[in-house]
């Protein structure tokens, strides 16, 4: 017996012209499978390839709801996941970073069954990280995260109605998807899996990921704020050092300049209440990150069906 309840897949598409159909053979196929009725919606993030006309050229699609989302320009996986995120109407979504299939295809419906257990996020990951870069950056963002869940590399999640729902009423714009959702306060199960073959991933531009994790450690966890309180400290005990040594010449034997003990009061704790300040600053702007964020950001072109 099939599911009865809507699903969505959504989609991450660039430059994989060599890798969508095969993707989507096998994801439609598994889907027909488990469920009445699903949708699929690829969101081209302005590729530059062939990838959307192999897509529309492809017969085994003709069957299924197929949507295409043309961005206007290439924003990057997580603009471009919001905007299919928007599209949506399933009951649950499978959210599919990339095409890259290097796992047991049967792990969809196991994450599936999972969801129906209580949980309103489901991550499918495999048991190591592909990247050294990858391997600095979720430890960087664990050890700062206030969050009982640990980021980590995944290839594919299910998320319920609900999660979608908590997440956009966190912020009406969504920075890093991953984040947010080990953050909602929702339940969360992650599935690991060994990988069955070589293949590797195509990524988005290299600046366009790096903005994405400076901006994730920044708003949501302590390291921007930890950093200036710690030179903050440091540059407190570089104050009362210097007091204490002005203090030692003002009534050593030699007697400095007429002047120069209070000038180096005056700016040792001058630069000290300085970057005290700064790191209250700080913290403000990183609360005022966390309750406004940006408005939709996100440009799309029109979306197709096919």
């Amino acid at each position: 017996m099939k599911e009865k309840k809507l699903i969505s897949v959504v989609v991450y598409l660039y430059n994989n012209e060599n890798s969508i159909l095969d993707f989507l053979s096998q994801i439609t196929q598994q889907a027909d499978l488990l469920f009445e009725q699903f949708e699929v919606i690829i969101v081209n993030d302005c590729s530059t390839d062939n990838s959307v006309q192999k897509i529309k050229s492809a017969e085994f699609l003709q069957p299924f709801q197929v949507s295409i989302i043309q961005m206007s320009f290439h924003q990057g996986v997580e603009l471009s996941m919001n905007a299919g995120l928007d599209l949506s109407t399933g009951d649950f979504v499978y959210e599919f970073d990339s095409v890259l299939i290097d796992f047991d295809i049967r792990l969809i419906e196991q994450s599936y069954r999972k969801i129906l257990e209580g949980y309103d996020i489901v991550s499918v990951s495999p048991d190591f990280s592909e990247k050294f870069s990858s391997k600095i950056f979720y430890a960087t963002y664990n050890f700062f995260s206030k969050s009982k869940y640990k980021l980590r590399t995944d290839r594919f999640r299910i998320l319920s109605r609900r999660a979608i729902n908590r997440s956009f009423s966190i912020s009406v714009n969504i920075p890093y998807r991953k984040a947010m959702y080990i953050n909602s306060g929702l339940k969360i199960h992650t599935l690991e899996y060994k990988k069955t073959n070589n293949a590797k991933r195509i990524d988005e531009k290299s600046y366009l990921r790096n903005k994405t994790a400076i901006d994730a450690l920044i708003i949501y966890t302590n390291l921007a704020f930890t950093i200036s309180v710690s030179i903050s400290l440091l540059l407190l005990l570089c104050t009362l050092s210097i007091i204490m040594y002005t203090i030692f010449i003002y009534f050593g034997k030699d007697k400095p300049i007429e002047g120069w003990t209070t000038i180096m009061l005056l700016v040792s704790g001058g630069f000290s209440g300085f970057f005290f300040l700064s790191a209250i600053i700080i913290k403000y702007l990183s609360l005022i990150l966390e309750l406004v964020f940006k408005k939709k950001s996100y440009i799309q072109e029109n979306i197709e069906k096919i």
